[in-house]
């Protein structure tokens, strides 16, 4: 009978004997990332020995992870199928609606309220003495936006002591990230936000207590899973040191609401399916993360009005976690792994010096005012786009692995005004789309594939993908056949420097003009194919959405006039620089 294993039986292995088997697998050459994490990197880290509902709340606010299922309506009759459905809660956006009208007909439930420019307007009629209680109408949250006229708010928050559980202020932090801000960034701008908002409340005589008690953040999952889950954690605790320097009368003053959704930003128009499953990875992180509760947009919301079969797969996406994955089963699931925690002080610490720093220039609202916070989001922006466009940032679907014979032209609705990764590229295909629908011609690119067996078919399999992906069409072949649009020559480098010349002086023989590609960057030899007529060279360091355009430029393929593409610079950083007076 074999005797079981225990962890004393193995010897101790050191730091340095871990580096040196890495700087052996490396070759000698350093590594870019920490690539493993130890016990010792969790030194001085003081959160550890907190519990779930312990200060400063890293492991979350309360006992278990029951979060909220939240499901979006615009009527009374769509509240209630989604209750029956599964939905726990309802975020209800308002419109022009009468107020007073829906607030009688909303069924019995926990309701969040999205009412934009009529925020204020909806608080005065909740905290105005309404029986919502007997009518089983339980408010949550308001998208209320305090900063635009302060002494209104320390009235309106003063009067919603008599909701229990009510945040009436919403710090929509994921409006942030939706605009391009970075992970830190959309921490460090939501905590500045929340400080401002708690100092100019306490500042007009509102209690801290009350305050801080006021204030929900909303923040959107992106698809980075891990960086994501440790994005809730690292929210906490710095929002409860935050707090604690207004030295509330009760630790519970400290705890953040965290209502999460899923990212807009990540989603896509081409191979739409893909984004159920960005949704379930980001409901994931949520979840174990510890959100309060938790909206799952539908998968088609970026080119179409959503119907009840989009919404319930975004519905059971939470439901399927919660009953068959058994996430709400386990509180802080992420805790105590060397890397999230790591990761988590890494955050957190970041953040803070985003505050800092907004502290030190006068506060978020003067940042905001001074067009600070919206130059920063920019640029973040512009550095994210261009790791899509160089696809440095795949996205499955769109600038990575295109289903060549996807037509997605016909399935549009609207063209989502909102910014989002994938619009470098679907600009392009559906560019490539609109110009076909008017000549019934979609540019053909032929892959005449040469040589070395091995490198003509990874080169081909490469520009495949690459050209896929503005939506051309892909003809694989041995041979140049009828009459392609270009010729792509996939071969290894050293055999480019005959075969180009060659294939060229064929078509040209043949009195076709038929611009020739390399797949590849033969470096010993570019000056002289270039020479020799090449008229580009695709490969892994282009910015391919450029090279893309380019193209499509050179072979007539252009947009409808009249019709912008993509929304206007001014609008593509929505609700960031609204608190200006």
């Amino acid at each position: 009978m074999s005797q079981a294993l225990t962890l004393e039986e193995f010897p101790p292995i050191s730091t340095g004997q871990w580096d040196e088997v890495v700087r052996k697998d490396l070759k000698g050459a350093a590594p870019k990332t920490r690539l493993y994490y130890r016990a010792e990197n969790l030194r001085g880290l003081e959160y550890l020995d907190s519990g779930p509902g312990e200060f400063p709340y890293t492991r979350g606010t309360r006992g278990d992870n029951a979060w909220r299922i939240r499901a979006v309506v615009h009527d009374a009759a769509a509240a209630r199928a989604a209750l029956d459905a599964g939905a726990d809660e309802i975020c209800f956006v308002l419109g022009r609606q009468n107020i007073d009208e829906v607030l009688d007909t909303l069924p019995q439930c926990a309701v969040h309220f999205e009412a934009g420019d009529r925020a204020a307007e909806l608080l005065e009629k909740l905290t105005g003495g309404r029986a919502l209680a007997r009518a089983g109408v339980h408010p949550r949250s308001v998208d209320y936006e305090p900063l635009t006229d302060l002494d209104r708010a320390v009235h309106l928050v003063g009067q919603s002591h008599a909701l229990p559980q009510f945040r009436p202020i919403a710090i929509r932090a994921h409006r942030f990230s939706e605009a391009g801000s970075t992970t830190v960034q959309e921490l460090g701008f939501a905590l500045a936000e929340g400080v401002e908002i708690v100092s100019q409340l306490t500042g007009r005589g509102l209690a801290p207590d009350d305050a801080a008690q006021a204030l929900a953040f909303s923040f959107a999952i992106g698809s980075n899973y891990f960086l994501e889950i440790a994005k809730l954690r690292a929210a906490r605790t710095v929002w409860s040191r935050a707090v604690e320097s207004f030295h509330p009368a009760h630790g519970d003053a400290a705890k953040m609401t965290i209502y999460a959704r899923t990212s807009h930003w990540t989603k896509t128009i081409y191979d739409p399916y893909v984004n159920v499953l960005r949704s379930t990875t980001e409901a994931m992180a949520a979840a174990i993360g510890g959100a309060d509760s938790l909206q799952v947009e539908p998968f088609d919301e970026p080119y179409r009005e959503t119907d009840e079969s989009a919404n319930r797969l975004a519905r059971n996406t939470q439901l399927i976690l919660k009953q068959e994955a058994w996430l709400d089963r386990s509180v802080d699931a992420a805790g105590g792994s060397y890397y999230l925690e790591v990761l988590t002080d890494s955050l957190a610490r970041e953040a803070w010096k985003v505050l800092q720093q907004i502290e030190a220039a006068g506060g978020f609202l003067q940042y905001s005012e001074s067009g600070a916070l919206e130059r920063d989001i920019a640029k973040s922006r512009a550095d994210r786009e261009t790791a899509v466009a160089t696809r440095r940032t795949a996205i499955v679907g769109t600038n990575q692995y295109p289903n060549l014979a996807e037509r997605m032209l016909p399935e549009i609705e609207h063209l989502d005004p909102a910014p989002r990764a994938a619009c470098i590229f679907e600009e392009i295909r559906l560019r490539t789309e609109r110009h076909a629908a008017r000549t019934g011609h979609t540019p053909r690119f032929l892959l005449l594939e040469a040589g070395d067996v091995k490198m003509r078919k990874a080169r081909s399999g490469f520009s495949a993908n690459f050209f896929g992906c503005a939506g051309f069409e892909i003809q694989f072949a041995d041979a140049v056949t009828g009459d392609p649009d270009v010729v792509v020559l996939c071969s290894s480098d050293p055999e480019y420097a005959a075969l180009a010349p060659r294939v060229i002086q064929e078509l040209r023989d043949a009195g076709k003009a038929t611009p020739v590609i390399v797949a590849g960057n033969p470096a010993d030899s570019i000056e002289q194919l270039k020479l020799a007529g090449v008229a580009d060279f695709v490969h892994v360091r282009v910015n391919a959405a450029e090279v893309l355009r380019a193209w499509q430029q050179r072979l007539g393929v252009a947009g409808l006039k009249g019709r912008p593409e993509r929304p206007p610079q001014a609008e593509s950083l929505p609700h960031i620089n609204n608190y200006a007076t």
